[in-house]
């Protein structure tokens, strides 16, 4: 079954598909108690997965306990055990170099109460009687069965704390004297005293280390395989580099550009070589090497390359410097409409590429290959995959490289104007436009050709006609309708005629005769750009067409009327001359 999400896993000579699954937990088992605290967490290794992240935390999902740790193989002991009766929830997460990680599901289980106190530890840096121990060294320790804490005391005498009394470090197993601290050319006296809540560690006894005087940072180291610039490295090789006698370990960061960490960052390994890792097959990859000691890290290390064997890219091309990608470029939508009534929907692709596949997903997120031309007839909505694809041949083989996008086909039509509601304002009208059908739609005023905007409310509308245009954004159409409003309210007179005959030579709302009497507290006159003229009265005279004692030229002028119920009539009239 493949899933949405499909996850390509790069092998060497092809690529192939391969859903990925959870591992099986092994143990603890999902609910299980009363586990002990040094516990391996243990499962099932995934075919095709590189390597494993793991978290712990109080809750799903949380890192509170243990943050992201990588694990190597399938199976973790958390170093510093786990806490006493405590539910756990365990995180995996499968890495990739080549694609998003996989996080899986959280799985819980509890631990056993605590039931005594701990036993006393003891030091592994520097050994018991260690010497010529640099004073600047950092002290650790070896984890305890129960223990939650540690103190540390620090003398110059035997189970002395002249130096560092019952130091409280908390659940570390290091501590890092400040400079200074520790003299050198001198015994040193150390006591470890673990504690958990039902109390300390009973007569620990102390170790001693003799210090030296304070040491240089060692030299850089170089590469031994793979050398810089090599190419076809295998994608499981052993990275190896010289010795440095003064270095206690090495410091190594691997990533795929120069500036990257994504692969190692900051790995510490206290041998001269890595442990095998897989890596991602044509890629090249930038390491440096660090060597440290007590005294510090090495200064000025150089970055070298190398690129493994041939496959997808990306992989730098040093003759250009420019990264190569065989998998060709696609450009997708995420959805195409199918408009009712017009037959299959016909898809071609545009993309430059040796190979095309078209597959349909079903319910149940399977597959079925329904095209391998650049063309597809599609006479479903539903969930559909698009896959282009170059080839290239490498060491006798032919791989394929692929690129893809999930698409969706869903219906469409073109709009069904259901109504246009038209408001009138002072001087103009807004109108809102009631649309129906299942497509998604746009609209424009008086140009078919637009411009176009979702919102179907137009304002500022001139009274008049006007032809309205509703467009499916997929494709499907655009419906019209003509519409006119002249704005005339019933009661109000649609023009006057102020020319002194005293025939209708003053403007005043008329009582409607076959409705109920209509109450008006007031009725203000406006001219077309909005300014206000004269307010009067539904038992006055009326208006005459002056304003301030002069005659107003003839056109259309507005209305707003208020009644007794405080709703506003609004129009417009015509003053002939």
């Amino acid at each position: 079954m493949l899933n949405r999400h499909i996850l390509w896993v790069a092998l060497f000579l092809g690529l192939i598909a391969n859903a990925q699954v959870c591992p099986d937990i092994l143990y603890p088992a999902d609910g299980a108690t009363n586990v002990p605290l040094d516990a391996t967490i243990d499962w099932e290794t995934v075919d095709g997965v590189p390597s494993y992240n793991i978290t712990l935390g109080t809750t799903p999902g949380g890192n509170d306990i243990l943050t992201s740790q990588f694990a190597s193989g399938s199976a973790y002991t958390p170093p510093l055990g786990l806490p006493a009766n405590t539910t756990i929830y365990v995180t995996i997460t499968l890495f990739f170099f080549n694609q998003p990680n996989v996080t899986c599901p959280s799985y819980s289980f509890t631990t056993e109460p605590l039931t005594s106190i701990p036993n006393c530890t003891q030091t592994a840096n520097p050994p018991d009687m260690a010497t010529d121990v640099n004073p600047n060294t950092n002290i650790s320790w070896n984890h305890v069965y129960g223990a939650e804490g540690y103190l540390i005391s620090l003398g110059n005498t035997p189970g002395g704390t002249e130096l560092l009394n019952n130091f409280d470090v908390g659940s570390t197993l290091t501590y890092n004297p400040p400079e200074g601290l520790l003299p050198s050319e001198s015994t040193i006296y150390v006591t470890i005293t673990p504690y958990n809540s039902l109390g300390s560690a009973m007569g620990c006894a102390y170790q001693q280390f003799s210090t030296k005087a304070e040491s240089e940072i060692p030299d850089c180291t170089s590469i031994i395989y793979p050398q810089n610039g090599e190419t076809n490295v295998p994608l499981s090789p052993l990275l190896e580099w010289y010795a440095v006698p003064d270095a206690t370990g090495y410091i190594v960061t691997i990533g795929t550009t120069p500036t990257e960490t994504d692969i190692l960052d900051g790995a510490i390994f206290y041998t001269n070589t890595t442990p095998v890792v897989n890596f991602e097959p044509n890629k090249t990859f930038f390491i440096t090497i660090v060597p440290f000691n007590d005294a510090g890290q090495a200064e000025g290390c150089t970055q070298t390359s190398f690129t493994t064997i041939l496959g997808c890219g990306p992989y730098l091309d040093f003759d250009t410097g420019e990264y190569v990608i065989i998998n060709p470029e696609i450009d997708f939508p995420d959805s195409f409409s199918s408009c009712q009534n017009e037959g299959p929907l016909q898809i071609s692709s545009t993309d430059e590429a040796e190979g095309y596949r078209w597959y349909q997903i079903d319910e149940f997120d399977d597959e079925t290959l329904i095209s391998s031309t650049n063309e597809v007839t599609i006479t479903e909505n539903g969930l559909y995959r698009y896959e282009a694809y170059n080839t290239v041949s490498q060491n006798g083989n032919t791989i394929e490289c692929p690129s893809y996008k999930i698409f969706e086909v869903v219906s469409s039509e073109m709009a069904t104007i259901e109504n246009i509601i038209a408001q009138p304002t002072v001087s103009s009208l807004r109108l809102t436009v009631i649309a129906s059908g299942i497509g998604s739609y746009e609209y424009a005023i008086d140009n078919i050709d637009g411009p176009y905007s979702d919102n179907n409310v137009f304002d500022n509308v001139e009274p008049g006609s006007h032809t309205i245009y509703v467009r499916d954004k997929n494709g499907c159409g655009i419906a019209q309708k003509e519409f006119t409003q002249d704005l005339t309210v019933e009661g109000f007179p649609k023009f006057f005629t102020p020319n002194g005959d005293n025939i209708n030579d003053y403007w005043q709302f008329i009582q409607p005769k076959k409705s109920e009497p209509v109450v008006l507290k007031s009725i203000r006159i406006f001219d077309r750009y909005g300014n206000f003229l004269k307010q009067i009265f539904q038992n006055s005279l009326g208006w005459d067409g002056n304003f301030r004692g002069r005659p107003l030229p003839a056109g259309d002028y507005w209305f707003v009327a208020i009644d007794d119920s405080d709703r506003e009539i609004k129009g417009h009239f015509t003053l002939k001359r």
